[in-house]
């Protein structure tokens, strides 16, 4: 695991996690620990909601068009020296 420093955190930032650590029963390493986790997870969550409307606008887009099989098109680039 990492470790990672974070400097010129501001007094009332550092009293306010520590009162939010304790509201929670946890560490002041163990709530920010907790946020950074959760601020992440968030992050991802919201990249792959946005991904999958994307990938079914696009399916909705393309519907009963005539589609070319991917291995078609890696093969033509090889051939042509891509």
């Amino acid at each position: 695991m990492a470790t990672i420093n974070v400097r010129l955190l501001a007094d009332d930032v550092v009293r306010d996690l520590k009162i939010r650590a304790a509201r929670n029963n946890r560490s002041l390493e163990g709530e920010v620990r907790h946020i950074l986790v959760d601020a992440v997870k968030d992050d991802l969550s919201a990249k792959r909601a946005a991904f999958l409307a994307r990938t079914a606008e696009l399916h909705g887009a393309s519907e009963g068009r005539p589609q070319t099989p991917a291995e078609l098109l890696i093969r033509e680039d090889r051939d042509h020296g891509h």
